[in-house]
This record gives C-alpha cells, structure tokens and sequence, in this order.
C-alpha cells in the first residue's frame, strides 16, 4: 500500500537505451525506506511539483521532483546529476526509480532552498535597499553557474528569477541555478531546434524557425540583469499577454531602452553590459567568459552604493496603464453574451449567406440542391470578442 514502491524485475528489463545514462546514480528500492514524504510544495518547474521531504537517518530537509518516467524525464535528470558538482547548481542528491500509481517515474532528490526565489528574496528585504553592488554580486554568481555549463556544452534554456534559488534567507546565503528540463546538449554552432523558453527572457532566435546554439542564455542573463537593476524588463506586452506580436517584434529588433527615472542612477558600465548581451545576432553577443571578464562583474570593481529602484518596483501594484492594459486584453477575450444580436436571414451579412445570394441571382435556375436555411444565423462579425 505504499504510494512509491519498487518496479517488478520484469518492468525494469524493458528500459529504453537512455536508462544507461542513469543506471550508476539510480536507486530501485523505494523511496519512502529513506526519507519521509510531505504534501509542502516547495515550487514548481517545467516537468513537475518539487515537495519538501525528510531524511530519515539524518533529519536533513531536501526537495523532491517527481517526474513520469521518459526519454526527455530521463536527459533532464542525467544533465542535472552531471552538473551537481558546481557549487552555484542546485544539486542532485539522489536519484530513485519506482512506481507511483502504477506508473514508472523518476524521483529527484535535491538540496532544499529554503531562501526562496531570486526576486521574492529582494522583496522580502523591507526597507533595506538594493544596490548595483548587490546586483553585480548576484549576476556573477549566476554567471558562474551558467560558466560551468557552456564549458562542458550544456545550454539551460530557461535562465530566468524562478530557476534562481538561495540556499537560505540569511546573509551568508548562495544563489543557485535549478530545473534543467530544458536543458540540452550544445556541441556544435547552431546544433538546437526546439524552440524552448519562457517569454520574457527569450532570445530572438528562439522565437523564428532558425537553430541556435548555447548563446541563448547569454541573451537570458541581460535581460534578468536588466530587471535587478529597475525592477521590469526590458520587453513586455502592452496588453496583458505573455507574449503578443508587438513583444515579438521588439525582441527580435532589440528595441528597449534605460528609461528615467529608474536608470538615471546606474553605471555606464552597467547599461553598456546590459547591450553586449542584448544583442540580436548571437555571434555578436558576449561570451560567458567574456561576461565574466567585464569590468562590471568582476568583484574589484568600484561600483556605485546608490540605492536603486528594483525593490520599490517590485513591491508596486501595476500601475494604471498597466491595468488598463490587463483589463483590454481581458474584454478581447471575454465574450459578453448580453450584446450578441440574433439576426434574421434578411439582415444578416455572414460572407458565406452573402456568396449564396449572388450565385442565386446569377444563376438561370434554382439549385435543388441548396439547403433551407429555417433558422435565425448569428453574424458572427457583430460580436466583439
């Protein structure tokens, strides 16, 4: 009666190829003979719900992801064990094979996070200020998380604040890079297809038909410094919308700007950085090495103290345009049935009605063949949707 319970030796024969990537870290014994489960959530991420759990023998917190068992569940977990030894990844403690419902899945064992997200961490600051330091501190982190993954060819695919995690809410605490279920192997220029990514921090080349290659993140990593340093980022939808058309464009043209008065305060440094990763021609964008040589990231580097904006913007309610903006994008998408008007034949104007009309004029005879509209028609162009 056990929720998670080990697969019978018959289920464990019929593996796919990729299992062997796994069968060195994997366990087959049941999960719950080592720790003890929760219904906590700590999160969630691209292929499943991260719960909180507890080591049996030692009391240690960790955090489980449970994922169906798969080819793409199986690349996600071998990335992810592979890349473990990097001190500012999230990493993989253990790695068990059982069922869950009858169904074979992957269970994830990580360190737990008990600090939080990336931007919940900024705001839970109170009045204490966010300063450029802070931010070049916190970009350097992940830039060495993202270091340790090009230099063995892997692209993350999803850089953004969720996957961003610290350790702990105290001072002391570490920034750490999570969920690898878009990660992929990079061995080549331009050897990706899968358009993978979350809006915001998407670079333009994953928005086309084209194939890319590990510099994507570099292009994820400008637009999250963008947002520490003013609290927004630099592409958004004016209506509401996780992307729109005009979003779309915008990033493909990199059109964006250092607006007052959040930017007025912000190095020189800084925003010529920010343009060396926001660069639409991934050849022309800055390396992770490149990146981690600049002025700007490097800890010697005299920065200004001055207490930005991030914090303040980040604890605002949006403001009137933008709820404007939400409340149009939800009417566009709201069908108000009151103000629907039921025509008759007569008055209606549908294309297809309007066709039939002109072939029965222009015709010699009647098409016995034609079917009697009984029924009123409703034109569809009069309802604003």
């Amino acid at each position: 009666n056990r929720l998670y319970h080990t697969p019978e030796k018959s289920q464990t024969k019929s593996r796919c190829k990729c299992t062997l990537l796994l069968c060195d870290c994997t366990k087959l014994n049941a999960i719950t003979d080592d720790y003890t489960l929760t219904n906590k959530a700590l999160g969630m991420g691209i292929n499943g719900e991260v719960l909180e759990i507890c080591h049996r023998e030692s009391g240690e917190k960790c955090a489980l992801k449970v994922l169906q068992d798969c080819s793409e569940a199986r690349q996600e977990v071998e990335l992810h064990w592979r890349v473990s030894s990097c001190p500012r990844i999230v990493p993989v403690i253990d790695v068990y094979e059982n069922l869950h419902h009858n169904k074979k899945c992957l269970l994830i064992v990580m360190e737990c996070m008990d600090g939080g997200e990336l931007f919940s961490q900024i705001q839970d600051r109170g009045n204490r200020v966010f300063t450029e330091r802070e931010a070049s501190d916190i970009m350097r982190s992940v830039g060495e998380a993202v270091r340790f993954l090009h230099s063995i060819n892997i692209a993350h695919r999803d850089i953004k604040p969720e996957n961003l995690l610290y350790t702990s809410k105290g001072p002391d605490a570490l920034i750490k890079l999570t969920d690898f279920g878009f990660a992929k192997e990079s061995t080549a220029l331009n050897s990706l297809a899968t358009p993978c990514f979350s809006p915001y921090y998407a670079a333009p080349e994953l928005l086309g038909p084209e194939k890319y290659d590990k510099s994507c993140d570099m292009w994820s990593l400008g637009v999250i410094m963008y947002i520490l340093l003013c609290g927004y980022p630099p592409f958004f939808s004016y209506h509401g919308l996780a992307i729109s058309p005009g979003m779309k464009r915008r990033i493909c043209r990199g059109q964006y700007d250092f607006p007052d008065p959040e930017w007025c305060g912000v190095s020189e440094e800084a925003k010529q950085l920010i343009s060396h990763l926001l660069q639409t021609e991934p050849t022309q964008r800055l390396t992770i090495s490149e990146f981690m040589s600049h002025p700007w990231i490097i800890p010697s580097a005299e920065l200004p103290q001055t207490p930005g904006n991030t914090s303040h913007v980040l604890h605002e309610d949006p403001d009137e345009g933008e709820k404007k903006e939400m409340t149009s994008a939800l009417q566009r998408m709201r069908v108000d049935y009151d103000q629907i008007k039921i025509k008759t034949i007569e008055e209606s104007t549908n294309p297809l009605l309007l066709k039939r009309r002109q072939k029965s004029k222009t015709t010699a005879f009647q098409p016995c063949g034609m079917p009697q509209v009984s029924q009123a028609v409703v034109d569809t162009h009069s309802r604003q949707v």
